[in-house]
């Protein structure tokens, strides 16, 4: 595939993932208004918002079928279209009950379009060589920020129906001009070794990787031709595992954040807003820097450095009696998650290639969309500040494990 190709689907496939981190933070961000509206307790309401994480769960073990039969960019724009719909819905509800069922429909899209640009994606790093993957995380991130810190400037000025409608109409101008080009493009084929044998990929026990390129190495169903599958799988579900440690403090800090701000700290809606805009442009600087810091550091350690951060700033950021404390702790910890995910992503697809790949992705956005009615059952149980700590330990237990893996994952 030419090169200006390759670049205008780079470009096509960011902006799908801006897309989806704006959309997202949109709905965070009007949280606390659904909430009055329905009058759902935080009980309630982390039922409610169950219904995200039944739906996605459902549908991404149902996608990575899907990009199969069809190909990953037209899933990609079907899924995109249907989550720029269903952010409209949830300000029409008027109960707990009927929020859970569009936050099903929500979840769903969410879900799908999550397996199904990250699949794109790895086809699109294959093609390129390069180790870009944080960059497309980095604009799922800045998406995120530009939709919470537009959702604080609106807050007091349009309504919940208002705010989420004008995403809809955004997010549906978006893939319909995104859209074309994944529609028009084929995933490309990853190209042949650009030189001698020694500077070949190298498989996962370290070995180069055959005159075929890195995805001989596995099957058509993404799992290890040879030697240890067991071990293979395992290492996998464990880099999964810190994908899913991580990501579950994403998805609480993204729901819950500005609940803590406003109900614990008697922040301002817009200031509350600031919460998950600081956390959300911590990621994004560190994912930019991204490249630079595993060039420098090394995976491993920018795994145990990241959880060992990520741990400290939640700690602040859930504990503290001030509001400009507690926005100092969100982009802590925002700048300690940043790179964990994309690393984690990174490490399963270099094991067990696509397959790696969807496992991992499938466990971390698990951890994601299970993180917000877990922390309402805690806060219904004790309090919202304690039950936003279990980010923090989550996080101390994402290092503890990369640390002791260390010696058995490739570098």
């Amino acid at each position: 595939m030419p090169g200006h190709d390759l670049t205008r689907l780079r470009v096509a496939i960011t902006a799908f993932f801006a897309l989806d981190g704006f959309v997202f933070a949109g709905w965070v961000v009007r949280i606390p208004s659904v909430k009055e509206q329905t009058g759902a307790s935080p009980g309630a309401l982390g039922l409610a918002l169950l219904g995200v994480s039944a739906g996605a769960v459902v549908t991404m073990m149902l996608t990575g079928r899907l990009c199969r039969r069809f190909g990953s960019h037209p899933v990609t724009v079907v899924c995109a279209v249907l989550l720029s719909l269903s952010v409209s819905l949830p300000p029409l509800t008027h109960s707990a009950l009927a929020l859970g069922a569009v936050l099903l429909v929500f979840g769903a899209a969410f879900g799908g379009i999550n397996v199904a640009f990250n699949s794109a994606a790895v086809d699109l790093v294959a093609a390129l060589r390069r180790p870009v993957m944080s960059s497309f995380h980095a604009a799922f991130s800045l998406g995120g920020m530009i939709g919470a810190g537009l959702g604080g400037l609106v807050a007091g000025s349009l309504s919940a129906t208002r705010h989420l409608l004008g995403i809809t109409v955004i997010g549906l101008l978006v893939t319909a001009v995104a859209g074309r080009t994944l529609l028009h493009h084929a995933p490309p084929a990853p190209p042949g070794p650009p030189g001698p044998p020694e500077h070949l990929p190298a498989t996962a026990d370290g070995a180069p990787a055959g005159p075929k390129g890195p995805r001989d190495r596995a099957g058509g169903d993404g799992r290890s031709d040879g030697g240890d599958r067991s071990g293979t799988r395992g290492l996998v579900v464990t880099f999964g595992l810190i994908a899913l440690c991580t990501a579950y403090g994403e998805g609480a800090l993204a729901d819950w954040g500005v609940l803590h701000l406003e109900e614990d700290l008697n922040a301002s809606p817009g200031v509350a807003a600031l919460g998950y805009s600081c956390f959300a442009l911590a990621m994004t600087v560190g994912r930019l820097t991204g490249t630079t810091l595993l060039e420098h550091l090394g995976r491993t350690r920018v795994l145990v450095v990241g959880g060992t951060t990520a741990t400290a700033g939640m700690l602040l950021g859930s504990l503290a009696p001030s509001v400009w404390a507690t926005l100092l702790g969100f982009a802590v910890t925002g700048l300690g998650l940043a790179n964990i995910f994309p690393v984690a992503i990174e490490r399963a697809g270099a094991l067990a290639g696509p397959g790696g790949v969807a496992t991992a992705s499938t466990l971390g956005y698990l951890g994601m969309l299970l993180g917000p009615p877990t922390i309402g059952f805690l806060a219904e149980w004790h309090s919202l500040p304690a039950a936003l700590t279990s980010v923090a330990a989550l996080a101390a237990f994402a290092s503890a494990i990369a640390f002791a893996t260390r010696h058995a994952a490739p570098k």
